[in-house]
């Protein structure tokens, strides 16, 4: 049993480096998961100190996420991947290996059965854990692949005390809460390990469950901790309320906003590595009756693909949607409200149409991506920079195409307006709730009409719904009733007409994973251009606009939702229709 207790690395029989090594790390990088100067700096910093394997060292540094690393080795080692919640609820009796050995080398045994001893293992480069249990237990060794932070969880569910990892940091934590005028002590506090160990975990599992948005929410009596995972909120696990005051002020040290100002919002931006992504976090602070309320928005700027596809355009809708797209002036909208990816649908257009022909100059508060090719200026109202100021100047820069983050002031759309008269194609985004609610908020805003009427090419809405996850997601057969209700024929010829509901794994108990714009686009007319210059109020520029092709948006998700790529539910959900 000594052997599995804690042995040195210098008394380990002939360890070497597993060749396989290699081969998971190239693996890696052909699925993009690695980045190859990433790789080799992780070598070059594993030659200078050749304590651990390579592949440990490159999970600690953040260069890669531990779930791509498990699969990796996986599929390299044709071994089967062993998930925390598939493990059973009770350790193997009778097998006795070290709480210091299972931690040390992140391994723990889950099924002792005739052919041997299964053992999760985190690293399997490493040989020596699975030859010290081999030898300690006298049983044959059936190899299991886990994520790291899982195996240590079990381990603490099997031999601890059942606390969760945040549960561990928690006991260091420094009991005393901070007085709201000590900023020294607030500033000690957020700086010591536990506090940043748990605003990692707090962000790395909110990496993980794939979350867009983290929301910090102190209250009375305990602190809240949510993600908005595919547009719903869901409560996780949470820091006790006396930590409250050294994790919001650990989020704002490293966001640069000044800790010491607690009654006004601050807005602020934070870079960072987490689970091999580079991540862009958007921070915003406002006062509540018990704190500062923090708000993060994850951008991850590597998994974000700008394709049409992949957002929800079918190929008719995406046609017509290019075609307005490449007309050479003229003003096209996207309206929705915050949240349903407005930017991301300008951000593919601009795309498109970005070649070296084509200057492109945008204004967006903030700027959530870098496009190489494309000039963007990020607005600061606070020294006079907001979008009337940087549109006027940006006119005389000469570009074909101007991108403006949102109509936010009548100002700001008549230059947009100007823009597009003397030849400029403007792409915006506006606040409504429907296509022809985007007209008649022009009108209301005070543009004249005949100016509408004679630069507005297209307004495209959408919303976001979850997309059902193809490899859970079972299908059934519409009851006559929800056919008819639904008017559901319109959408497929097939027959009897199919719907879909989600299913459930370990891994995705929602069924759900990520999520599909769907969406209407008004593409004006002469009849709709007159209809806005007798400003015709938002029914009858739809009605027009539907007898012309046009899909609603309600419309557009029945079609997805008999596709099987939504449910009803969250049409209806999102359109709020009946």
């Amino acid at each position: 049993m000594a052997a599995a207790s804690g042995a040195t690395r210098a008394e380990r029989p002939g360890k070497t480096p597993s060749l396989s090594e290699a081969d998971v790390c190239a693996t890696l990088v052909a699925r993009g998961r690695l980045k190859d100067a990433d790789l080799a700096r992780a070598r070059r910093l594993h030659e200078e100190s050749p304590e651990g394997t390579l592949t440990s060292l490159m999970a600690r540094l953040g260069l890669v996420s531990e779930r791509d690393l498990a699969e990796g080795w996986a599929e390299l080692l044709d071994a089967p991947l062993m998930s925390a919640r598939d493990a059973p609820d009770m350790p193997p009796a009778e097998v006795e290996l070290s709480l210091r050995f299972l931690k040390q080398y992140h391994v723990v045994p889950v099924r002792d059965g005739d052919d041997g001893l299964a053992l999760i293992v985190a690293d399997p480069a490493d040989t020596f854990p699975l030859e010290a249990a081999r030898l300690a237990t006298g049983r044959p060794i059936g190899l299991r692949i886990g994520v790291r932070s899982e195996i240590d969880d079990l381990i603490e569910r099997y031999y601890g005390q059942g606390r969760s990892a945040m549960g561990s940091i928690v006991e260091n934590l420094d009991g005393t809460a901070a007085e709201e005028e000590d900023v020294e002590h607030l500033r000690d506090l957020a700086s010591e390990a536990p506090v940043i160990r748990l605003v990692n975990l707090i962000l790395q599992r909110a990496v993980e469950q794939r979350a867009s948005d983290v929301h910090i929410e102190p209250f009375e009596s305990r602190l809240k901790v949510r993600y908005r995972i595919d547009g719903v909120l869901h409560e996780v696990e949470a820091p006790p309320a006396s930590s409250t005051a050294a994790v919001i002020s650990r989020v704002k040290i490293m966001a640069r906003l000044n800790i010491a100002e607690r009654r006004l919002p601050q807005d602020g931006r934070i870079q960072l590595r987490v689970q091999g992504k580079e991540l862009d976090l958007r921070v915003s602070t406002v006062p509540t009756s018990f704190g500062e309320s923090v708000v993060m928005r994850i951008l991850d700027r590597e998994s974000v693909v700008f394709d049409f596809a992949s957002l929800g355009f079918t190929d008719n809708f995406q046609q017509r949607f290019i075609e307005v797209l490449e007309r050479p002036h003229g003003i096209l909208l996207v309206t929705g409200p915050t949240g349903s990816g407005k930017t991301t649908t300008l951000y593919t257009a601009l795309s498109k149409i970005n070649t070296p022909d084509v200057k492109i100059i945008t204004v967006e508060d903030p700027v959530e991506y870098q496009i190489e090719g494309i000039n963007q200026i990020q607005v600061k109202p606070q020294i006079g920079l907001d979008f009337s100021g940087a549109l006027r100047s940006i006119v005389r820069q000469d570009p074909d195409v101007i991108m403006i983050g949102e109509m936010r002031d009548l100002e700001t759309c008549r230059i947009a307006i100007q823009s597009a008269l003397t030849g400029h194609l403007v792409l915006s985004t506006l606040h409504t709730n429907s296509a022809s609610g985007g007209i008649t908020r022009l009108l209301d805003m005070g543009v004249e009409d005949y100016l509408l009427g004679s630069t507005v090419n297209g307004i495209l809405a959408q919303r976001l719904v979850r997309r059902l996850d193809p490899e859970t997601a079972t299908p059934y057969e519409a009851l006559p009733e929800v056919v008819e209700q639904f008017e559901l024929h319109k959408y497929t010829d097939e027959r009897p007409i199919r719907l879909w509901k989600p299913g459930t794994s370990t891994t995705n108990p929602t069924g759900y994973r990520g999520r599909r714009a769907i969406m209407e686009f008004l593409v004006m007319s002469d009849p709709l251009r007159r209809l806005v210059m007798q400003r015709a109020d938002a029914g009858e520029i739809e009605r027009l606009a539907r007898s012309e092709g046009m899909r609603t948006m309600y419309e557009d998700g029945l079609a997805k939702a008999v596709q099987g790529i939504t449910t009803i539910e969250e049409v209806l959900r999102v359109t709020q229709e009946s």
